[in-house]
């Protein structure tokens, strides 16, 4: 009785196992972002009226950004993946990736095999020259910055900054990393640096005003912010600062500061502008 019962169990991880090999050669997972999957192969999720999933190689063009090199198609059919080869022969159709772009699923071991595909495209090392150059690390942090994938930007950005610190745009760019996943205290000390070696770049005052009402610092926040103010020549950049302390002061509830604030706010946005709103939405809100 015992025997029988081992050899049924042993039987039924059996079919599990390969029901689950089955499955997994067919099985398609558009849950991945595309800055998620570099360098590897991806099919994108297809329409309903279609029967085939578009499939290719994701890699960064240092110059272009994130891109879809497309390959060609493949139908699942029968708990396979029957490749669809292309008539064409215009080349390679490459596609940039916006940050709007569908989710991807990454073909697994199997998937790229079944499809015969190389680990990676032949072509793919001439993307990856100069990559240890502190000028690639630092447009690859900007890239996914871009998208909005900031802590994926910190890796390149921070390995870039050990070697060459003030290099053009790399302050700036780890700084803006720093603020968007809200490590202000990381931040600062980056742009007051930045700030001692080049003190005229007004976009690290911007920042570093931003680092510090993020940390609660709101004096040293409005000095920087007028430093920034009497450098810009764009109102538009004018305005963002002023309506972030008028921000600050509605918070805290400083009437005088606050209408300081949004009087600047006002002489620098445009009419019915965000901006413009924000200021009308606090003074609505003011009591509430």
């Amino acid at each position: 009785m015992k025997q029988t019962l081992k050899i049924t169990i042993l039987s039924l991880i059996l079919i599990s196992n390969i029901g689950f090999s089955q499955n997994n050669l067919t099985e398609l997972k558009f849950d991945t972002k595309f800055y998620d999957a570099i360098d590897k192969w991806v099919a994108f999720p297809k329409k309903d009226t279609d029967s085939t999933y578009a499939y290719g190689f994701i890699y960064i063009d240092n110059q272009a950004g994130f891109t879809f090199n497309y390959e060609t198609n493949f139908q699942i059919k029968e708990q396979e993946l029957i490749n669809i080869k292309s008539d064409s022969n215009i080349g390679f159709i490459k596609y940039r990736l916006e940050p709007n772009a569908s989710p991807v699923s990454v073909l697994t071991e199997k998937q790229i095999s079944a499809l015969k595909l190389p680990k990676e495209p032949e072509w793919l090392p001439l993307y990856k020259e100069g990559s240890n150059k502190v000028s690639y690390l630092k447009q690859e942090g900007y890239h996914y910055n871009h998208v909005g994938a900031c802590e994926l930007a910190l890796k390149p950005l921070l390995k870039a900054y050990k070697i060459e610190p003030h290099f053009k745009g790399l302050e700036f760019e780890l700084a803006y990393a720093y603020n968007h996943l809200g490590k202000f205290e990381e931040a600062i000390p980056i742009l007051e640096k930045a700030i001692k070696n080049n003190s005229k770049n007004f976009y690290f005052y911007r920042e570093l005003g931003y680092s510090y009402l993020g940390s609660n610092k709101i004096v040293e926040a409005e000095k920087t912010y007028r430093k920034g103010i009497k450098m810009s020549d764009n109102n538009f950049e004018k305005s963002e600062m002023s309506v972030n302390m008028s921000q600050a002061y509605f918070k805290l509830k400083n009437k005088k500061k606050f209408d300081e604030w949004a009087k600047l706010t006002r002489s620098y946005a445009k009419e019915n502008s965000k901006y413009a709103q924000y200021i009308d939405y606090f003074e609505q809100n003011w009591d509430k």
